[in-house]
This record gives structure tokens, sequence and C-alpha cells, in this order.
């Protein structure tokens, strides 16, 4: 007579060739993620900058894609896209497939972004992966060197003598220079007149001829004309001394503890980025960032070269969002 299995008998026999099924399905999909992290990158990598060339976050991610293309073997090519608060940039990195071949540099400005747009294509906080912090640089505030102001306390007290009487000078409403300088009115509690220009170099005109009383801005934009009669710093906005002026006290030093602005930018992918391949760049661009000869030429424009882990990174960018909200909401900077 014929074996005739019944039906708990075949179900049981279904179900444990499902079962071998998917532990097949599963192996060979880990087993081709490894081997595509293993591989990683076969070709060139875009790196998509928010800002135009020659500014600091465009040389930021210049000196680490240089050092990733040495260490990889491959390029990291970077592709400026400026404009719109850096929508333009991340819209290109959204699109792309996450297999790592297509990253962008975001950071504190698009932590801004979050608050100053009515509405956004994306949402910073869930739309990419973090992968790593690159570089950090804190602002300085300069006065004209003829300036009877010596310290931020002697600015303060002036200003509350005479309130709106002062003018403070940086660039383009919504960037981290123009929300620092009203940050700095809320921290002192003094009223100020903010005064926004186009470019740092309309800035430190301002401020050489005297139209403005303080200037916000990073060491990169200030850097030509420190000294020699022009510009003087009296004080940076880090946790702590910056190592190019280690005689400038900080924002901290000077009386005003609260006050401590530090923009950043960081390298991130689409969402969705396989956590092999965020291995893979991570630990690359912690090696990258720790190489003395990019520490040196990072640290000549006044750039601290650091990485994190990926958790960090998206802590960082959520702070930073809750943080510049509040000031944009304070300022009353009308919403774009």
């Amino acid at each position: 007579m014929t074996y005739q299995p019944s039906v708990r008998t075949r179900a049981r026999f279904v179900s444990r060739g499902c079962l071998a099924a998917a532990l097949a399905a599963a192996f060979v999909t880990m087993a081709g993620a490894a081997l595509a992290a293993g591989d990683y990158p076969t070709k060139p990598v875009r790196v998509f900058v928010p800002y135009g060339p020659g500014g600091v976050g465009d040389l930021t991610m210049r000196l680490l894609a240089d050092k990733l293309g040495d260490q990889l073997k491959q390029q990291f090519v970077i592709e400026n896209r400026p404009g719109a608060g850096g929508i333009v940039s991340a819209t290109q990195v959204l699109r792309a497939p996450a297999d790592g071949y297509t990253l962008g540099e975001i950071g504190n400005g698009q932590s801004i972004s979050a608050s100053l747009f009515n509405k956004l294509p994306f949402d910073v906080l869930k739309d990419f992966t973090s992968i790593s912090v690159a570089a950090s640089f804190e602002m300085l505030l300069a006065v004209p060197d003829n300036s009877p102001y010596k310290s931020l306390q002697d600015i303060v007290e002036a200003a509350k003598k005479n309130p709106g009487k002062l003018n403070f000078g940086a660039i383009n409403p919504g960037s981290t220079q123009n929300l620092s300088a009203y940050l700095f009115e809320q921290v002192t509690g003094a009223q100020f007149t903010v005064v926004t220009y186009r470019t740092t170099p309309e800035l430190v005109t301002a401020l050489l001829r005297g139209d403005v009383d303080l200037g916000f801005d990073y060491y990169a934009g200030f850097i030509s004309e420190i000294g020699g009669g022009k510009l003087r710093i009296i004080a940076t906005s880090g946790e702590e001394r910056d190592p190019l002026l280690k005689d400038i006290p900080t924002a901290k030093e000077g009386g005003f503890p609260q006050y401590v602005v530090t923009s950043w930018n960081g390298v991130a992918g689409p969402a969705g980025l396989p956590d092999e391949i965020v291995q893979v760049l991570n630990r690359e661009i912690n090696r990258a960032l720790a190489a003395p000869d990019l520490q040196q030429k990072a640290r000549g424009l006044g750039i601290e070269a650091r990485a994190s882990t990926p958790q960090e990174m998206h802590d960082r960018m959520a702070a930073d969002v809750a943080k510049w909200r509040d000031v944009i909401d304070k300022a009353g900077i009308p919403k774009q």
C-alpha cells in the first residue's frame, strides 16, 4: 500500500520547506550585502554639497573626498548644488538609490532650514542616513580695530544704555552667522539692530567703514583682515578657545555662558542605506579625518576636523533643530 502522509504531516513538510527557503533567501541576502560592503566602492561616489566652490563647507568636503579617494581607491566626486537653504542638494541625495554611491553634505544649515521654511520636501531627521560628522567651526565676533569696545561686556553695556543704536552685521537671513547675531541679542537681553549683508566681503567692508559695531562670521571669512589696523576679534563662540586664536576669550569666558555656537557639517546618505555600507564609510571617514596632513590643512582654515558615530551625528542634528527653531521663533524671523 502506498504511503499517504496525513494532512498535518503534509502541512509540517510544507512549513519546513518554507522555513528552509526563507533561511536560504536570508542567507543569500546577507551574503550579498556582505559582499557588496566588502567590495564597496566599485565605482565613483558622488558627494552633493549645498554650497558654492571655495566656501568653508565646500573646502571641508574636498579635503575629505581627496583622502577617501586615496584610501578606498575610487573617486569621491564633489558636485556643488547651492541654493534654497540646501534643498537643491538634499533632493539630489534623496532621489538616488540607497547604495552608497550618492552621498550629501548636511549639517546645522539643514537644521535651520527645518524651521525657516514652511514646507520642505524632506524631514532632515527621518529621510537621511547619518554617517559621520566631518568638521566643526565656531563663530568669530569682530570689531573694527579702532573700535572703543574691547570686550563683549563693553558691547552689551553700551547697547543697554542706548537700545537699538548699535549695529550687528552678518550675512544672509537664516544663515548660522545671521542667527548667531540674534542669539547673542537674546542671551544678553540687550537690544541691537541686526544688519544683513549678501556676502562676507560686504560685511568686512561695512566693519572697516564703521557701519557695523560687531560682525559675526567664520575664521575663513575674517582671516585676511585680522590685525594690521583692520579687524580685531574680541571673542569666539566655541566651547573652548580656538587653537589659532589662543589669546582670544570665548563668549563663555566673557560672561555669557549660554552663548555657544558651533557650526558643523557631516556626511549622509538616503534613508535605508545598508548598515554594512554605513560602517565602511564611517570607518574610512574616521581614518581620513585623523590623518595628520588633513588635520594641518583643516586647522589652517579654522576648521576642526573630527568624525563621529552615525548616532552622534543624528543626535546633534536633532539638538540643533530644536535650538535654532527657538531662536527663529523668538527673533520673529518670517518663514519662507
